[in-house]
């Protein structure tokens, strides 16, 4: 769509646009952009380039749409890292095998087009980078029904009162608060 374009043109404008520095020699380390991806089919993709700014993504379609926000993300001038949600067979509500197989797909193919850059991959469950970041549990007295919409509603406020200055939505919420873990979940991985 015309929107992830626009927003592709401005990451690449603005990964090549970077200050230049020596990045090679004894005790020089390059600039680090770093991906996180949340691969579920409403999930979405963060990136904070080398200059600290961090561009979100809803989760695009046709998977070529993912392939060229990760390309733009990759260059030999920085060092580039991605921590992904792991996926398992159980969301906690029960699915059908059809959409688990779907969920399972994607994931694989986030992990292979990431791997094929060159981007070394880190998974991450859901509940490590959800208890990095301090943020509890599901709220139990919820009923069952209802309960996803309102984890998916606090992990989105979560990252509005984090990311105050930017555009968030339930599909990139849970994507800019993984970017945000990696770190602390992986610290020895942050600073390739």
């Amino acid at each position: 769509s015309r929107l992830v374009l626009g927003q592709l043109q401005i990451l690449i404008m603005a990964l090549k646009t970077k200050t230049t520095q020596p990045t090679d020699g004894p005790g020089i380390s390059k600039p680090l952009t770093t991906i996180a991806v949340d691969p579920g089919k409403h999930g979405g993709i963060a990136v904070r380039r080398p200059d600290g700014n961090t561009d979100l993504f809803r989760m695009p379609e046709p998977e070529a749409g993912m392939i060229d926000i990760f390309k733009a993300a990759v260059s030999p001038e920085w060092d580039t890292v991605a921590y992904v949600e792991s996926v398992g067979g159980y969301i906690g509500v029960e699915q059908p095998g059809s959409r688990m197989f779907t969920f399972g797909h994607n994931a694989g193919f986030i992990h292979g087009s990431l791997s094929t850059l060159g981007v070394p991959v880190y998974l991450m469950r859901p509940q490590a980078w959800q208890k990095a970041l301090g943020l509890g549990s599901a709220d139990k007295s919820i009923p069952r029904t209802r309960r996803a919409t309102a984890w998916k509603t606090k992990l989105k406020g979560e990252a509005m009162r984090r990311y105050p200055n930017h555009h968030i939505t339930l599909k990139t919420a849970d994507a800019l608060l993984i970017l945000e873990a990696g770190p602390l979940v992986f610290p020895h991985h942050s600073q390739l």
